[in-house]
């Protein structure tokens, strides 16, 4: 639930300021997509093999031996902490390291085809169906690296940390003089000297030179593929002074889908809710929770709100669906069917304020949902804004059970007595 309500989070704070037809998932790409990427702009990672079957593993292992102190096995799926993660045949971590290239055929077996459950995977896990094996150099020098876009310099910002392997979050909560934030020109692009200057403050005093240019070549990286995220935990310097960006993780902006489709080409959707990829299709923002109260509204703060005000009452929003502004019937029968086909859902709560929205369509679009899908479940409407009174009409005269309410306290009580809490 606190994974969700932080998606959700920063869905709201990501939210662009006029309302746009396309949905703001985000793609986002497993870490050996993310490092084939990196190669191809001259970013230094480790050799590596991906593998779905057990016996590739061995196979990569004899091939990547030579030349490696270690070996290191990585489940790949869309989720951090995967090496404090849990299986769930019980067997711990989803990161693990060997000199022994028959123990990787071991941690292959106990990874492929199981799931694996992290702090950032729902609570079943997510399948593992892919591998890496990957050469290991014994413990690095860990620093973070990051490039991401900031509402509050209006472009580019890097943050980074000499404190990196670990959340970087736990290094900004416990150590904050550690963290480094550069601001980045977009008309300019980053600086050497802005490079070199970082480079020096995370402890590469050895290797600034290469590292400055690791770090020109990642932001090359993130502007020419329209990335709103690089996150490199860690970048790191090996006992011999070579450096790796030992780990990625990459989103990219969905607007940009047009211009670079090779990158999209490489979405694994297996890993993603089906409910999101649903609502995605027509055009709806959809984030599943683990709570009871189906929540349909039009604008990101009134959904947070929403939820909010069901929690305050004691009840438990089962997702974030935002229906945006430029919403129309259709899109509100298939806001129904993806929040219907949820089974722990109990009870919906419709709250929309009619700006944009003409309250009369979502009125509409209610109405004819409840009919086609045979609706069984308590609903609650609440309609304030523009031709509100004609929507209330519509309701009143479909002959459905429709509970409406004026104002939110009413109706999320409405809402949370209707899921039997």
């Amino acid at each position: 639930m606190a994974n969700s309500l932080a998606r959700a989070t920063a869905f709201l704070l990501r939210k662009p300021r006029f309302p746009i037809a396309c949905p703001n998932r985000r793609l986002n790409l497993h870490e050996y997509q993310g490092k084939a990427l990196m190669q191809r702009f001259g970013v230094n990672v480790q050799k590596f093999r991906v593998c779905d079957t057990v016996e590739d593993a061995l196979e990569a292992a004899k091939q990547l031996a030579p030349g490696a102190q270690e070996l290191v096995v990585k489940a790949q799926v869309l989720a951090g902490g995967r090496g404090k993660g849990e299986f769930d045949t019980g067997f711990k971590g989803g990161v693990k390291v060997t000199t022994s290239p028959d123990d990787v055929g071991k941690f292959a077996r106990e990874m492929l085809g199981n799931r694996l459950i992290t702090k950032q995977t729902k609570k079943e896990g997510e399948l593992v169906s892919k591998v890496t094996v990957a050469q290991g150099f014994g413990p690095p020098r860990e620093t973070y690296f990051a490039i991401l876009l900031d509402r509050e310099t209006l472009g580019p910002l890097i943050v980074a940390s000499p404190a990196g392997g670990v959340d970087i979050e736990q290094v900004a909560e416990e150590t904050p003089d550690k963290i480094y934030k550069v601001p980045v020109d977009i008309k300019k692009g980053l600086r050497l000297d802005q490079a070199e200057d970082l480079a020096v403050k995370l402890g590469f005093d050895k290797n600034v030179a290469e590292v400055s240019q690791q770090m020109i070549n990642l932001y090359d990286l993130f502007i020419r593929t329209d990335a709103t995220q690089i996150e490199i935990n860690p970048l790191g310097e090996t006992g011999d002074g070579q450096v790796f960006c030992f780990d990625a993780k990459m989103n990219f902006d969905d607007n940009a889908q047009f211009r670079q489709k090779d990158i999209f080409a490489m979405e694994d959707r297996s890993q993603t809710d089906p409910r999101e990829l649903a609502a995605s299709e027509h055009s709806l923002n959809y984030i599943g929770m683990e709570g009871n109260i189906g929540c349909l509204v039009n604008g990101a703060g009134l959904a947070m709100a929403t939820m909010d005000i069901i929690k305050l009452y004691g009840g438990t929003p089962a997702n974030f669906l935002d229906v945006g502004g430029s919403v129309n019937e259709r899109q509100v029968f298939e806001a129904f069917r993806i929040l219907t086909q949820d089974e722990q859902v109990r009870a919906i709560f419709v709250n929309i304020f009619g700006g944009i929205v003409n309250c009369a369509t979502i009125a509409n679009g209610v109405t004819k949902a409840c009919r086609d899908i045979k609706l069984k479940i308590p609903l609650v409407v609440r309609l304030q804004g523009n031709n509100v009174d004609a929507a209330k009409v519509i309701m009143k005269e479909s002959g459905l059970n429709i509970e409406s309410a004026d104002d939110m306290d009413d109706a999320a009580q409405k809402a949370v007595k209707g899921a039997g809490i």
